[in-house]
């Protein structure tokens, strides 16, 4: 049913700041136009929208087949409403009740996206996305909504006691939605949170090296959980977005 995660929307209280902010961590020139403001990256697009409150608030997954999609929520209790139209394709929202409080869409493409790929305008700029955090309380619940109500390949499920937390990883394309739950946390029905983002580079030093010119307060370069990779921590400037920026294993 699902190919790839498509988009993630970003809230801010300062839509015109927001776009400066995220110009910065990405070091990519936002596309802006009369519907939207959006960062079309190499396997997803960010896109910001003016809220009560920074952080994340949706997500959409991309299909091949939006009816046969729909048809496939229908019988797997996700609930979706009508349909809707876009410019490039077709979108359903799923309800909240049945994603577990995580606003989730799925669409379409049939045209041209209408948003062009966002230019890097300094070194160390962000290629794409590495894995998108989603934080539960229903660590099994969350397990059966990803891997058999949306279908995503479940490539790791390990509870870590030094780390505090059981890791659920489920393949989308070319990127990780990574689920978490503290174990200091008794499972419970609370909704599910979309947390932090992880964003892809080539080169971890020059992306520390250009935040840290830029004034962002940043980590420095460390060895990262998978074997091979680079990593850091930005601490502020994010949206209210707890980020992380992921230099690959070269292997």
């Amino acid at each position: 049913m699902i190919i790839a995660l498509d988009k993630v929307t970003i809230g801010a209280r300062e839509t015109q700041a927001a776009v400066a902010t995220m110009e910065n961590i990405l070091a990519r020139r936002a596309g802006v136009s009369a519907e939207r403001v959006a960062f079309r990256l190499d396997n997803m697009t960010l896109q910001l929208e003016q809220a009560d409150a920074d952080g994340i608030r949706g997500i959409a997954f991309e299909v091949r087949d939006l009816d046969a999609a729909i048809r496939s929520a229908e019988r797997r209790a996700l609930e979706p409403r009508p349909p809707a139209s876009l410019p490039e394709g077709r979108t359903v929202r799923l309800s909240e009740e049945g994603t577990h409080g995580v606003p989730t869409r799925l669409i379409q493409y049939t045209s041209p996206r209408t948003v062009a790929h966002a230019v890097a305008i300094a070194e160390g700029a962000v290629t794409g996305l590495d894995h998108i955090v989603i934080r539960t309380t229903h660590p099994n619940r969350a397990a059966a909504l990803y891997g058999a109500r949306l279908g995503l390949d479940m490539r790791l499920d390990r509870t870590e006691p030094k780390w505090g937390s059981r890791l659920m990883f489920f393949r989308c394309g070319d990127l990780i939605v990574e689920v978490v739950h503290d174990l200091k946390d008794e499972p419970s029905d609370a909704p599910d949170r979309l947390w932090g983002l992880s964003w892809r580079v080539a080169d971890a030093a020059a992306a520390n090296a250009r935040l840290k010119a830029n004034g962002v307060d940043v980590s420095d370069v460390r060895p990262g959980r998978k074997p091979g990779t680079r990593v850091f921590t930005v601490r502020d400037g994010t949206l209210g977005v707890p980020t992380l920026i992921v230099e690959p294993s070269r292997r």
